[in-house]
């Protein structure tokens, strides 16, 4: 059984200097949430807060509707899983996965069963009888997985899990992470600062800035109407270019904005008044040279990047403002060349002075 999470204008001080500024939250029963942000941002704090290892400065922390804030963290029905692995280095996996409920006083049985039940869920049967040190990276990550999952837990925090294997291994995680969320259907928060992992893995992203949410929404939502501009520049890679903008004509006919000497015809309305500065966001693999809705000009080319199956190329327009191009398969440019910057403006972003979508 699934549990909620509400989290009321929690906030966390350390000393007279705080961390967490009043942050609303719920978190459904089953939901895949992840907390993602710039290192720094309190995201760790905010689940180790969640877990009960952290107190709590102001606020409430509600579990299926009750207040947990003084309740012991081995009382909140909650597993964790760190950055690092914290394996016995003398016990087997399976007294690693055993010791838990062993001290907790389970029946032997119990404690087979349970054991062998991550074990299937994990696929790490042959290695029950190994000790850490003759696993990969990987199988220790399962294996610290596995002592979260035999506790059969109602919540389970993720902090930074992946950030110890090389890439392949991380992605390989990152797909048994979600499978295992699909399997066991309990509630995960899952702490990572790479948006790849976000993107891919939550049913809810909750983006953090210096300890306070920017946007909470799913990932296309995040990634299609980006609540401000550091939400825009931190979801989707490569990252959203940013250009100085300038407001023509606000005129509902004809609305324009000049960017690079161009003047581009917006395709909605906009709370801001003629002259004034804007941001225009647009993502590096919304530009075609096929689209001619819009049009930066022509970028010099600075930089090419051949990936295989597709090709970033670093501009800079007329004025001397840097645009990334991603581009499907491979595009043969060369340093010095010119590569037309043209755009559908439906995919744009406006953003005002504040940083917030205008």
């Amino acid at each position: 059984m699934a549990s909620s999470i509400t989290l009321e204008k929690i906030v966390k001080r350390f000393g007279a200097f705080p961390v967490i500024h009043g942050i609303d939250l719920v978190i459904e029963p089953g939901e895949f949430t992840v907390f993602v942000g710039p290192s720094g941002c309190g995201k760790s704090t905010l689940l180790r807060m969640i877990a009960g290892l952290e107190e709590i400065s102001d606020g409430d922390l509600l579990i299926d509707g009750e207040k947990v804030n003084e309740t012991a963290a081995s009382k909140r029905g909650i597993a964790m899983v760190f950055q690092s692995y914290a394996l016995y280095p003398h016990m087997s996996v399976y007294k690693n996965l055993a010791f838990g409920l062993e001290t907790a006083g389970y029946k032997r049985p119990e404690i087979e069963a349970r054991v062998q039940k991550a074990a299937d869920v994990l696929q790490i049967g042959p290695l029950l009888q190994r000790k850490p040190k003759a696993l990969s990276g990987g199988q220790r990550q399962r294996v610290a997985i596995g002592r979260a999952i035999v506790r059969e837990p109602k919540i389970f925090l993720f902090d930074e899990p992946l950030s110890n294997l090389d890439a392949e291994l991380r992605v390989q995680m990152r797909v048994e992470i979600a499978k295992l969320h699909q399997t066991l259907g309990s509630t995960m928060i899952y702490v990572t600062h790479d948006q790849v992992e976000a993107m891919t893995m939550a049913d809810k992203i909750v983006v953090l800035r210096e300890g306070r949410i920017m946007q909470v929404g799913r990932p296309l939502d995040l990634y299609n109407q980006p609540a401000n501009q550091f939400v825009a520049g931190f979801i989707g890679s490569p990252k959203m270019n940013f250009l100085t903008a300038r407001l023509v004509s606000s005129d509902p006919s004809r609305r324009t904005i000049e960017v690079s000497g161009q003047q581009i015809v917006l395709d909605r309305s906009l709370e801001a008044e003629d002259g004034e500065t804007l941001t225009l966001g647009i993502r590096p693999e919304h530009f075609n040279a096929h689209i001619q809705s819009a049009s930066l000009g022509e970028g010099k080319v600075q930089l090419v990047e051949h990936l295989g199956g597709s090709t970033v190329i670093y501009t800079t327009t007329a004025d001397g403002q840097a645009v990334t191009v991603l581009l499907e398969g491979q595009k043969q440019l060369r340093i010095g060349e010119t590569a037309p910057l043209s755009f559908d403006i439906a995919n744009a972003h406006l953003f005002g002075a504040d940083g917030r979508r205008v």
